[in-house]
């Protein structure tokens, strides 16, 4: 079970502190540390840091609320405090000491810089942050499972989002959260920012508009343009997906594979599978099965139904998974029974992504599969975003591509599942860590290589020459 420390500054009148040291044991707490912040006769103010098991922490709270001669002034934890501030800043790479020093970066020798950029645009990239920066753009839509929080509630997401390229990549990220979720204010808005960043990271826009802000994008600015929780999730799941094959022994193009919830990352999930030769593909939303032929209110849909892969057969989530030989859920939490996955193929994999409740519990789950993935760190075989996108961008800004089209995207999936050697698989690991050292490189090794064949590069980096 998960532990928290928790940070509780409070103030004592004609209480003491043994008393109040009595009540957080009682309640599950385990003292830490105190500080006395003041203290005048009989009334101190100290901050009391208290480790607790997550499920512990309100009863704990509750506890001393309900204490008389005390007062709760104020209540952080780790998480709160990492955020103080932000999580992310501006540093310079050059120390200003003297004028010198100023005449070099900025007037009067900057202008010789801009005026070359003027005269050739492309010297953008060896003479500004264009070369090395992304853009990490959400309207606060769809934010995690907590939905519509708007743009400032957003923005501790994009923070650890830039935080993580710039970690796991080397790449400098910085975080544009948008007061408007009109679709073209945001695609304008984009690209009115464009042209200082080497790329363009979507993030926690809400289905359907999201399809069409990235489709715009992509269409009309040069620089590669991703939607991380349609095309990043994808990427994982079939990079799980290549590798849960090998441990069961079946092969891609023989496997029935249902994908429940056909939002964002079930339409790029289903897209990626079909790419990476899927033939039997069940797409299903809370109204059943997507079929082949079938007429549907969203473009996305439409074009699923038009696959030659997807199945013409109808029903709900519990019929069609009868026989499936995989399942993957991006929907929301407990729509199997063990009873269930129990009626699928022999050998089954189901990856269960809904958060932070699965579609089923692995508990429930892991009597009946051969290979179980959830989206949570708790469990093992954790389907994360993380492996992919820093890669995919490391690779895209070092090519200098236009896009990040499909076939990058499958070499993207293709190098993460290599990054579990043949040793190292089982059912329990069928995708690398996040802290894996490889991942990043041979993601960004893979992502060059297919920009490069298919057209898309504009760059040879010096150890593809």
């Amino acid at each position: 079970m998960p532990y928290n420390n928790l940070i509780a500054r409070v103030e004592l009148n004609n209480i003491s502190f043994g008393e109040v040291a009595s009540v957080i044991g009682k309640a599950g707490g385990d003292i830490i540390s105190i500080d006395v912040i003041s203290s005048s006769g009989d009334s101190s103010i100290r901050d009391i840091t208290i480790e607790v098991m997550d499920k512990e922490e309100e009863r704990v709270l509750e506890s001393l609320k309900s204490m008389s001669g005390i007062k709760i002034i104020n209540v952080s934890d780790r998480t709160f405090l990492a955020h103080l501030g932000g999580k992310i800043s501006i540093k310079s790479k050059i120390p200003i000491h003297n004028r010198d020093d100023l005449s070099r970066v900025y007037t009067p020798g900057v202008a010789r810089v801009c005026s070359d950029i003027h005269e050739n645009e492309r010297k953008a990239y060896s003479l500004t942050i264009k070369r090395n920066t992304v853009a990490v753009v959400s309207d606060g839509s769809a934010v995690l499972g907590l939905g519509n929080i708007g743009p400032l509630a957003s923005a501790p997401v994009m923070e650890g989002k830039a935080m993580l390229f710039k970690q796991l990549a080397d790449v400098d990220a910085f975080p544009i959260c948008l007061d408007t979720q009109d679709t073209e204010e945001i695609i304008q808005t984009v690209k009115n920012i464009a042209p200082i960043f080497g790329g363009i990271n979507l993030e926690d826009i809400s289905s359907p508009r999201c399809f069409e802000i990235e489709s715009r994008l992509s269409e009309e600015l040069d620089i590669p343009v991703f939607h991380d929780d349609q095309h990043g999730t994808a990427v994982v799941v079939v990079a799980g997906l290549l590798n849960a094959l090998k441990v069961v022994g079946k092969k891609i193009e023989d496997v029935r594979v249902v994908v429940n919830g056909i939002g964002a990352a079930g339409v790029a999930i289903c897209k990626m599978l079909i790419n990476a030769g899927v033939k039997s593909l069940v797409p299903v939303d809370r109204d059943g099965a997507i079929i082949n032929g079938g007429s549907y209110p969203y473009p996305m849909w439409r074009w699923l139904a038009e696959q030659e892969q997807v199945e013409k057969k109808q029903g709900t989530l519990k019929d069609v998974i009868q026989g499936a030989d995989v399942f993957i859920g991006v929907s929301r939490g407990g729509l199997l029974s063990g009873e269930d996955v129990r009626k699928m193929a022999v050998d089954p994999i189901v990856f269960a992504m809904a958060n932070p409740y699965p579609e089923i519990s692995p508990e429930e789950a892991l009597e009946h599969v051969r290979v179980f993935a959830t989206g949570r760190s708790d469990y093992p075989n954790q389907i994360n975003n993380v492996l992919a996108f820093p890669g995919i961008y490391r690779g895209a800004l070092d090519c200098r591509a236009t896009h990040i089209n499909e076939p990058m995207k499958l070499a993207a999936a293709r190098a993460i599942a290599a990054a579990v050697t043949d040793k190292e698989l089982n059912e329990q690991y069928i995708i690398p860590s996040i802290f894996n050292e490889q991942v990043v490189s041979k993601v960004r090794q893979s992502v060059i290589q297919t920009a490069i064949l298919t057209g898309v590069s504009r760059r040879i980096p010096k150890d593809f020459r």
